[in-house]
């Protein structure tokens, strides 16, 4: 009876041990299960991370990866819109953001547009440090079939997808209307641009030489100009120049707030900062328009950093919804009377 009962207990052992293989469906495993099923706990150890492990494969498989080519993240803009891109892509789980940075080097962006390329991303967010140098990977990624969404600097042609930026040449219009009612039409301006072989220098400079009119005012003068690519070392060592070379300067009107910063870090370190004024570009709260409140810059115009509508566009892109070739957006002047409202609206 006892060698009975023993053969009893041991078939029931094995069918427990078959009933959890069969339902596993692998003999691969059938080692460790029937280890298990000595410890009483196979399908505890066994069937639960299984499962776990193909729910985290399916959705790193899910994840679409977008290139992301930022020209130089020296300039304290570009941090920004990083930082603002990563923002609003964590709201979108399926997406993932792969980041690089030129260093202000052309050859290196191209390097890095044909490295992402060859990475298999699905779509491209690039910043172009200048236009003509980054067209030609530009029209390549998008002839491989890989949309592309160019933020901010232009690059020549059509060979992309979309555009989106603010009006550049509306903002310099702005900060020349802006100069001649400063100056009562009349005074002494330093210019001290972007990178000029960048699409947002050339239209800034244009933009604010059409607000003057100087047909209309002609006791507005530009007596000194410098390419400062961006930096606001360059654009203090520029103004150093332009101090020592010239006894009066009225006005100084940078393309953006770092060249506007550092124009008066010179003038300060000069002691002629209250002879004249800063027109600045880009107004971050952390900088023009902190700035401004501080009494460093009479005014700053609002530059985006495209970073929301750059990350809607490549849903809808994704998505295969129709988007406009180029998307153009607004800008806001920051004085010190307009601050806590928010700034002006520039029509």
């Amino acid at each position: 009876m006892r060698l009975m009962a023993d053969v009893r207990t041991r078939r029931r052992w094995l069918a427990e041990c078959l009933g959890v293989l069969g339902a596993i469906g692998t003999t691969s495993a059938f080692g460790s299960l029937t280890a298990g099923c000595d410890r009483h706990e196979a399908p505890a150890t066994t069937a639960v991370p299984a499962t776990e492990n193909a729910a985290e494969n399916a959705a790193e498989k899910k994840r679409i990866v977008i290139g992301v080519s930022q020209s130089n993240l020296g300039e304290p803009y570009r941090v920004q819109m990083n930082a603002d891109l990563a923002q609003y892509a964590a709201a979108h789980p399926e997406l993932s953001l792969v980041f690089k940075d030129a260093q202000n080097d052309s050859l290196r962006q191209r390097a890095q547009v044909e490295e992402l390329v060859a990475q298999g991303i699905e779509l491209l967010l690039i910043s172009p440090k200048e236009s003509a140098p980054l067209t030609a990977p530009v029209a390549a990624a998008h002839a491989h079939g890989i949309p592309v969404i160019v933020i901010d600097r232009r690059v020549e042609g059509d060979k992309f997808t979309t555009f989106v930026g603010a009006d550049n040449r509306r903002i310099g219009r702005a900060a020349g209307r802006w100069a001649v009612q400063a100056l009562g039409g009349k005074g002494k301006i330093v210019e001290l641009e972007g990178l000029m072989t960048s699409s947002p220098a050339r239209e800034r400079h244009e933009g604010f030489w059409a607000g003057v009119e100087r047909a209309k005012h002609p006791g507005i003068e530009p007596i000194f100009e410098a390419d400062t690519a961006w930096l606001e070392p360059n654009a203090r060592r520029e103004m150093e120049s332009a101090l020592a070379r010239h006894a009066r300067i009225d006005l100084v009107y940078a393309h953006n707030d770092p060249a506007a910063h550092g124009a008066y870090l010179a003038a300060k370190a000069a002691g002629r900062e209250r002879e004249m004024k800063f027109i600045g570009i880009d107004a971050l709260p952390h900088e023009g328009v902190r700035y401004v409140r501080e009494g460093a810059l009479d005014v700053t115009f609002q530059y985006s950093t495209c970073a929301k509508e750059a990350i809607e566009l490549a849903l809808d892109v994704l998505a295969r919804k129709p988007v406009p070739k180029e998307l153009i957006l607004g800008t806001r002047m920051f004085d010190k009377a307009s601050l806590e409202s928010g700034g002006t609206a520039v029509e």
